[in-house]
Order: C-alpha cells, then sequence, then structure tokens
C-alpha cells in the first residue's frame, strides 16, 4: 500500500510539473496587471456553491503574504461579515495560515461561538479521536461539506477534517450554528453545517514551500505548484504534496500521513466557472487509550496501552494500529444561462477503504463463525489460548449529484434542487496471531486465522447500500430596496438503506426506509447599512449512524449474538428557533438567542466489541436545547484585532430513559456533552512583517452519563502565534518564519466522553429494578507542543 502511494503521489507531481512548464513555453507575455487586480479577492463564504466574481469584490489592504493573509478580516480572521439571516460564523486566511501547519478545521474553528473541541492529539495529525460538538449537539449531528461536496463519513457521520485540505490550501471555513443550507447534501445536520473552501490556483506560475519541526520529532515537509493561466485557454491549476510524521504525544507509537490536493479551473464568460478537485490522503496511526475516570485519578496521562508486547500482551499498542485511506474527487460548475437564470451542478465520487485494529486473547480450542460451531483454530502456538490483532477491514465508496436551477427576477429568487447519492461499504472482520514478539504478518487480514472448518474466523461480514433523494424548493423576496429579506423553502429527504450479513446465523437481509419534509422559514431586515435583525425557523433530520444498527455481531467464543442490530431507531428529528443581530463597522457584533427541540436524539458512542473500537448508536429521546451566543470582533486598528466569543446553554432530556426491562430516571437531567458556558477571547497582530496572535479557551464541566452522575471538569486551553514576515528576495516571495504554541499551561485533561452510559453508580429504576452502574470512557485532550516553519513563495 505504501508503494503504491508513493507511486501516486509522484505520479501526480509529474502532471502537475509538466503543466507548469507547458504554460511557460504557451503563456504570451501579459501587460502588468493594475493596481486593483494586484489587490486580493474577498473569499466567497464557504458555505456557496458558487464562487462570486473577483472583479466585483476588493479588499483594501496592503498587506502581502505568501500564504493570503491579508490583513483585512475583523477578529484577525475569525469574524467575516456574513448576511445570511441565520447564526455563521467564517474563518479566513487571515487566522487559518497563522495556525499550526499541522492543524485540521476541527480544531481551528473551536474558538467560534457554540463550538467545543477537544482533540485527543495537539498537532493535530491525528483527528481519530476528537471530540467536537456546536450548541451541545457533536459532531456526528453536524454536516460537513468540501466545495459543495459531501465529506464526512456517509454512515458513522465522522467529520475527518485531515482527508480533506492541507493547511496552506484552505480558502476559508464557514460554520452555521444550529441549521445547514437547504441546497446543502446532506441527511444528518441538526447541529449545523460546517462549510470548506479550497483556494483557486493563482494566475501567476509559481508556487508555495513549507517545512515544519516541532515536539514528538514532529517533521512535515509542503510543496505546492502553481500552473498559471495555460496559454489562452483560460484553465489554470494547481497541485501540491505534503508529508508528516510525529509520534504519539502519549504512550507509545507513530503517526504517518501522505496527502495529495490538486484543483484546475477554468472561468469565462460573465460569472461562468467550473472546477475539477482532488484531495488524496493516506494516514498511519495507533488509537491512543481512552481512560475510565478512575484510570484517569490514578494514572493520567499514563494511562496508555503498553509499550513493549512481553508486558502488555493484548493491550500492547501494535495492535492499535489504523489507517483510513481516501480520495475525494469533484467537479462543481455554476453556470450563467442568461441575465435570470442561472445553475449549479456538482458531480462527486468519493472512495475511502483502510482498517481498525485492537489486540484481544482468543481461545485455541474451539471457536465459532456466527452460530456455527467451526471447532479448534489452525494457529502455530501450542496453548489454550493466543493472543493477536482483531481487525476490521472496510472499503466504502460514495457518488453523486447536487443540483439546482435559479431564476431571478425583480425582487424574487426562486430556486429548485436535486440531489441523488449511491452509497455502498464493505466491512469484514479478520483475526490475525502474533508471534512471540508481538508482530502481526498483516494488519490488513490478509493472513487470517482458519477454523478447523478451513474458513476465516470471524464475527460479520457485511455489505451495505444506501441511495439518497433529495428534492428541495426555496423562494427569496427582497422589497424595502434590498433591506427586508424574506425567505421560505421546502425539503424532502429520502434515505433507502439496505444490509446483508453473510454469517451463519445472523439476519441476513434488512431494509429500512426515511422521508423527512424539512421546511425552512427566514427573515432580515437591514436597519442601516451597518445594522441587521434577523429570525428564522429551521428543521433539521439525522438518520440512525454506524453499520451497526443494521446487522448482529457475534462472539467467536460462544456463538451467541455480541450486539444486536437495532430494532427501534427512527431517525432524528430537530425543530429550531433564532432571533439575532448583526453590527459590521470598526467594532463587529453578532448576537443570537436559539431554542430547539428534538426528537428521537440519536448519540454516537464509542462500543469495544473484542477489542476493536466501534461506533453505535443511541436513542436518547427527546431533547430541549435554549441558549444565546455572542460573538465581537475588531476591523483591524493599529495593526490589533481583537476577538471575543461565548456561549450560554441549558439543554434537558425530555424522557426517561429505557436500560434493560426499566427506565431510568432522566428526564429533566442536563444533557450529556453540553457545558453550560463556553467560551474565547483571542488577539492578533500584523504590521506586514511581524505578527502573532494568542486565543484562550473555556469550556465548561460536562456530564457524560445520562444521570449526571459523573462529568468532565472544567478546562482552559491557551494557544500563541509568534512570525515575522520579510520582503522578496530575488525569486523568492515574502519568506517568514513562524512559531505555535498550543496547549501552553495544559499537560493533558479529559477532553469529552468517549463512550457515553445511562449511569456511573447503581440506580433505582422508574419501576425499581436495580440498574447497575456502567463505566464511561473519556477522550484526553492533547498536552503542550511547540512547532516551528519556514515558509517561502516562488
Amino acid at each position: 500500500m505504501q508503494n503504491l502511494s508513493r507511486s501516486f503521489l509522484v505520479s501526480v507531481s509529474l502532471i502537475a510539473l509538466a503543466a507548469t512548464s507547458a504554460s511557460a513555453a504557451s503563456t504570451q507575455p501579459r501587460k502588468a496587471l493594475s493596481s486593483k487586480s494586484q489587490k486580493p479577492a474577498k473569499p466567497a463564504p464557504a458555505a456557496a456553491a458558487v464562487h462570486s466574481d473577483p472583479e466585483q469584490i476588493t479588499v483594501h489592504s496592503d498587506l502581502q503574504s505568501a500564504t493570503g493573509v491579508t490583513g483585512a478580516t475583523p477578529g484577525g480572521g475569525m469574524m467575516p461579515p456574513q448576511t445570511a439571516p441565520k447564526s455563521r460564523s467564517g474563518l479566513t486566511r487571515d487566522y487559518i495560515a497563522k495556525q499550526s501547519p499541522t492543524s485540521n478545521p476541527t480544531t481551528m474553528i473551536a474558538s467560534l461561538p457554540g463550538v467545543v473541541t477537544g482533540s485527543g492529539d495537539p498537532l493535530g495529525t491525528s483527528d481519530q479521536q476528537v471530540s467536537l460538538s456546536v450548541r451541545g449537539l457533536n459532531q456526528f449531528e453536524l454536516g460537513y461539506t468540501y466545495e459543495g461536496i459531501p465529506a464526512a463519513d456517509p454512515l458513522n457521520f465522522f467529520i475527518f477534517t485531515g482527508t480533506t485540505a492541507d493547511n496552506e490550501n484552505i480558502q476559508s471555513l464557514s460554520l452555521s450554528q444550529g441549521s445547514a443550507d437547504i441546497s446543502a447534501p446532506l441527511y444528518n445536520a441538526v447541529g449545523g453545517q460546517l462549510s470548506e473552501t479550497l483556494r483557486d490556483p493563482s494566475h501567476k506560475a509559481g508556487g508555495l514551500l513549507n517545512l515544519a519541526y516541532g515536539s514528538y520529532a514532529l517533521n512535515r515537509e509542503f510543496a505546492r505548484i502553481d500552473s498559471g493561466d495555460i496559454g489562452h485557454s483560460g484553465i489554470r491549476s494547481f497541485v501540491s504534496f505534503s508529508y508528516e510524521g510525529a509520534d504519539n504525544w502519549r504512550g507509545s507509537g507513530r503517526t504517518t500521513r501522505y496527502h495529495v490536493d490538486g484543483k484546475a479551473l477554468k472561468e469565462w464568460g460573465e460569472g461562468n466557472r467550473a472546477s475539477f478537485i482532488l484531495s488524496y490522503n493516506s494516514p498511519t496511526g495507533y488509537y491512543l487509550k481512552t481512560p475510565s475516570m478512575a484510570q484517569w485519578n490514578a494514572l493520567g496521562t499514563k494511562a496508555n496501552y503498553a509499550a513493549d508486547f512481553k508486558s502488555g500482551g493484548a493491550s500492547y499498542y501494535k495492535f492499535q494500529e489504523n489507517q483510513r485511506n481516501s480520495l475525494i474527487l469533484g467537479a462543481p460548475v455554476h453556470l450563467n444561462l442568461s441575465h435570470s437564470l442561472t445553475a449549479d451542478i456538482t458531480p462527486y465520487y468519493d472512495y475511502f477503504w483502510g482498517y481498525g485494529d485492537g489486540g484481544t486473547t482468543l481461545p485455541t480450542g474451539y471457536s465459532y463463525v456466527g452460530n456455527q460451531n467451526t471447532g479448534p483454530l489452525q494457529v502455530s502456538q501450542s496453548g489454550s489460548s493466543i493472543i493477536g490483532a482483531a481487525i476490521d477491514t472496510f472499503t466504502e465508496r460514495n457518488s453523486g449529484l447536487n443540483s439546482a436551477i435559479h431564476w431571478k427576477t425583480q425582487h424574487n429568487t426562486l430556486s429548485f434542487g436535486y440531489w441523488y447519492s449511491y452509497y455502498t461499504q464493505q466491512e469484514h472482520s479478520y483475526y490475525a496471531e502474533a508471534d512471540g514478539n508481538g508482530n502481526i504478518a498483516s494488519m490488513t487480514g490478509r493472513y487470517p486465522i482458519m477454523t478447523q472448518a478451513g474458513i476465516p474466523l470471524s464475527r460479520y461480514n457485511i455489505n451495505f447500500v444506501q441511495q439518497t433523494n433529495a428534492l428541495f424548493i426555496n423562494d427569496t423576496f427582497k422589497a424595502l430596496n434590498d433591506r427586508l429579506t424574506i425567505e421560505a423553502g421546502f425539503k424532502e429527504a429520502m434515505v433507502s438503506r439496505m444490509s446483508t450479513q453473510l454469517i451463519p446465523g445472523a439476519n441476513y437481509k434488512s431494509t429500512v426506509n426515511y422521508a423527512e419534509p424539512l421546511p425552512q422559514f427566514a427573515a432580515s431586515y437591514r436597519i442601516t447599512p451597518h445594522d441587521q435583525i434577523y429570525i428564522n425557523g429551521s428543521t433539521g433530520f439525522r438518520a440512525p449512524s454506524s453499520i451497526l444498527t443494521m446487522a448482529d455481531y457475534f462472539s467467536t467464543s460462544t456463538g451467541k449474538i455480541a450486539h444486536s442490530r437495532a430494532s427501534n431507531l427512527s431517525p432524528e428529528y430537530s425543530i429550531g428557533e433564532e432571533i439575532g443581530y448583526r453590527h459590521t463597522g470598526l467594532v463587529n457584533i453578532s448576537a443570537a438567542l436559539f431554542n430547539y427541540n428534538l426528537t428521537n436524539r440519536q448519540l454516537s458512542s464509542t462500543v469495544y466489541l473484542n477489542g476493536v473500537a466501534t461506533t453505535a448508536s443511541i436513542n436518547a429521546g427527546g431533547q430541549t436545547s435554549r441558549g444565546a451566543e455572542l460573538e465581537l470582533g475588531l476591523r483591524p486598528w493599529h495593526h490589533f484585532s481583537p476577538y471575543l466569543s461565548g456561549q450560554y446553554l441549558h439543554a434537558t432530556i425530555d424522557n426517561n430513559l429505557a436500560s434493560g426491562g426499566d427506565l431510568l430516571p432522566t428526564k429533566g437531567k442536563t444533557a450529556v456533552n453540553t457545558p453550560t458556558f463556553s467560551g474565547a477571547i483571542g488577539l492578533a497582530y500584523d504590521n506586514g512583517s511581524i505578527f502573532g496572535n494568542f486565543n484562550l479557551n473555556y469550556v465548561g464541566s460536562q456530564y457524560a452519563t445520562f444521570m449526571n452522575d459523573q462529568k468532565i471538569p472544567s478546562y482552559f486551553t491557551g494557544n500563541v502565534t509568534l512570525g515575522y514576515r520579510m520582503k522578496n528576495y530575488r525569486f523568492v516571495k515574502h519568506p517568514q518564519i513562524q512559531l505555535n504554541l498550543i496547549n501552553l499551561g495544559n499537560s493533558g485533561y479529559l477532553s469529552g466522553a468517549s463512550s457515553l452510559v445511562g449511569n456511573a453508580k447503581a440506580t433505582k429504576g422508574v419501576y425499581g429494578t436495580n440498574i447497575a452502574a456502567q463505566t464511561p470512557l473519556y477522550y484526553v485532550g492533547g498536552g503542550f507542543a511547540g512547532v516551528v516553519s519556514v515558509t517561502a513563495g516562488f
């Protein structure tokens, strides 16, 4: 796999070099650009499917850099102006470029209002074990799009933001708290929408180099090449490659990541554009141990998997190896069909493949595949049991087409849209024997343990197919010289699922269909050119996550079902209302009050089956969430840009939750993972040469059990950036050196709940049953790290 990855990367890089050479040979001398055209264009909001015409937008800034920093965005790049009649925050290059080059969007948005991020890796090298919530709704309820393409795991809904663009290629990030755009190709976005936009290729041939080194033996190399305008074709492109390697910040193991981004763009006529994007990612890492509260209190950050096989046995860290490869392809097109008619079309293809492993102990004298006794194991070692790796392999393919047509008249814009998606997943479990030193012949299951019956030992062999159809209509009406805007829309989302389980004794075939109506309404009024008020009402829907909901898992030791398929999981549905106010100017203000009612709240939790971490879905009943958000940002003033955000949240459980044959008395309890207070303060400085910023985040305590009998303490995190940007030297453009200090003063903390449970203490149910205590597990927030990076354009 590694050789294949390197061959792929080399091939793409050679293509880019060839394109650059062709451009240099064919491009005719051009007149010098005017001073107006040299000014950087303000990026379109990340949530928009259409990129604004750069000729119509001018950002007044004299700051020049190789990294895309303009010094024009309020709040140091954390508060770009918004006009949508809903809560929306964003990040521009002014902030993104000053973060550690190893960081990913999940960690970048941590300071935005309503966001609680707990990263298990201070460098952001791995995003496998991250706790993220927006307004108390977790990442599995957050829609994620990349250039208008659905980029989260289509079934587990985990937003692996490291699979999309490298830091240097992200133009902007946009977060809509609470509701998604009606045109977005999403069916899980009850908590909002995170949208990521890739930079456009430059009109001039050139490139960018970045070298970074730091804590935990970090080394990272990034290179990007822009072709510039290729002859008179109107086409320009870029391709980039990066490699990153770092030791785990706690425990043993090292994470590596190979990554490629590419984009080709053609613009013509009045606002027409077509692009092709590519992102390839190949990371290899090791799961970190998620301790219980007792383990954390006793061992702290030393609660890890064993560093050697002799003392650790099945807890040996090498058994936790995992890999999630991805290839994302898309071709967003915007067509200006006439003066009043436009169209947006985005075909896409996502391909994910890899494995996730864990250590386990197996009896050798007998085995079961499904409910059939398959006899002793065929292994090389003697003894009543052996230690090995439980291997979960997966292959996912997701293709689709999202389209919309817009008809604009004097006061109205009427939009129709259709989205179709076809998704397949194959997931198969294997086991592999460890030798006397803990080595596994193949962590991908190539050499599985065989049973006496001549078949591989396995818990499941699942094939899953999902088809999604969604139709929407939306009308936007403007009046009073465009000061009043009223929007109304309706979307019907239809999801059809089928899975087959090829293990003896299992329910062979399961099917389920969902169809949900999703109306939306919004209105805004611009009181003055700088002041806006808005209200909106929205609905959201989320199909149950995890392949576990559709298939039975069997124990290989007993032949009994270890985890049953869900028979009563209904889709989550939310109804939300917001009222908000915005002010733009030297001081920028955004404030909102919100209320949400959720039914069939779906919570994703990690469960361990034969040592392998797997996502399961829990129906948490109804929930009511009410709160307020505030965001303040200052436009650059004497090179300083302060920022402040905060949220108050009151979220309660509306039902008593089922536990065995009884009910836990949870009605009225505080919902899990919902801190009452969270917030951030930041200060940025950039005079064109010296730059830096500081961010301090606070997250209040949050419960990990529905009975509110165990919780995560509140915590602070702080990050600092310091840098110096130099003038051009010959062909080298604006070289700079940057220092990022991450998690200052925090050597590790509990950042989120990995495994949610009903009660951590023995409890009497509503009907008098004694309900035994369970043990929640936790993510550990990353410790301190420092990263030094050198960047130069050419």
